[in-house]
């Protein structure tokens, strides 16, 4: 039997189609039965397909600078880069 928890844990490998047979069945009379996992469900997929629909921009070059320059500062003020 799925669970919620398990419907987040193995929703890439369902969508991806490499969820073994027997969960994605499982995983799907779930689905059937919960509204609030059809929910999510489809909130994740309209999210991939907004980043799928994102273009990649070049960073300005003067925040780029400022970035870098702010970057510096903090890992100078501690001793290094973060771990």
């Amino acid at each position: 039997m799925i669970t919620c928890k398990d419907l987040v844990e193995f929703l890439l490998d369902y969508l991806d189609g490499t969820l073994e047979p027997e969960t994605a069945r499982a995983l799907e009379r779930h689905l059937k039965d919960c509204q609030g996992c059809q929910a999510f469900l489809n909130t994740y997929k309209a999210t991939q397909a907004a980043l799928r629909e994102l273009a990649c921009e070049e960073m300005p070059a003067e925040l780029r600078a400022r970035l870098t320059s702010f970057l510096k500062e903090r890992i100078g003020r501690k001793g290094g880069p973060p771990r």
